[in-house]
């Protein structure tokens, strides 16, 4: 069995990030990822109306289990996001605030 590849992320697996619960269920995918400029943390969610109810804080090594794609952002710096429309496509990356809403090419 070939090793394991190294870990990419500057922050270690168990650094506790926010996820939404229907993205740990399958139900959402992740399409759109923060990594905030004050306190470095993360953020993964879909891109929908958020309540706060619907997030979780689990582990970055358990996030990227549920979505191993997540691991291209490992170089996102802090003050920036990065959104997608769908799974599969590019993550595009841009730094400040997300806009209220994304999806296509917005």
């Amino acid at each position: 069995m070939p090793p394991a590849p190294p870990w990419p992320f500057a922050d270690p697996p168990e650094t506790e990030v926010i996820v939404l619960d229907r993205i740990l269920s399958g139900d959402s995918p992740a399409r759109l990822v923060t990594h905030d400029q004050e306190d470095g943390a993360w953020q993964f969610l879909d891109g929908e109306q958020v309540f706060e109810e619907d997030a979780a804080v689990v582990l970055l090594g358990e996030v990227v289990q549920v979505d191993p794609s997540l691991l291209e952002l490992a170089d996102l710096p802090p003050g920036w996001f990065a959104w997608r429309p769908e799974p599969g496509a590019p993550w595009r990356r841009a730094e400040g605030e997300p806009p209220a809403t994304i999806g296509g090419e917005g």
